[in-house]
């Protein structure tokens, strides 16, 4: 069984998701059940399936998992875009995550890689 905890994807996953947390308090009280609700699971999403994924018992189904985790990523930068095109983000701050979650994505589709080479 592999401990999620060290996987450099898990940790930078886990902060980015810390991050989401922090900006979307801001985000309108309107919101709270909407955008600032979906933006915060999708990214929780990641490093959830990517920590289960770990718990499985073959590289088949850790990839599965990133897979999972991959789309929650995928869904989490168009979720960012929404929202600073709604003007709840900055340029800057919006920019900001959107390279982060384009780093994380690419972290993931690496990984993937390495699982299927095995």
């Amino acid at each position: 069984m592999r401990d999620f905890k060290k996987y450099d994807i898990w940790q930078l996953s886990h902060s980015f998701t810390l991050e989401i947390y922090k900006i979307t308090s801001l985000f309108p009280k309107e919101e709270l059940y909407g955008l600032t609700s979906q933006i915060r699971r999708a990214s929780s999403s990641i490093p959830t399936n990517i920590s289960e994924g770990c718990g499985r018992n073959s590289d088949k189904e850790f990839n599965q998992f990133l897979n999972i985790a991959l789309g929650s990523a995928n869904e989490t930068e168009y979720l960012l875009i929404l929202a600073k095109d709604l003007q709840y983000l900055n340029n800057e701050i919006a920019e900001n995550q959107i390279e982060k979650i384009n780093s994380i994505k690419s972290k993931i589709y690496k990984l993937k890689q390495v699982l299927i080479k095995l």
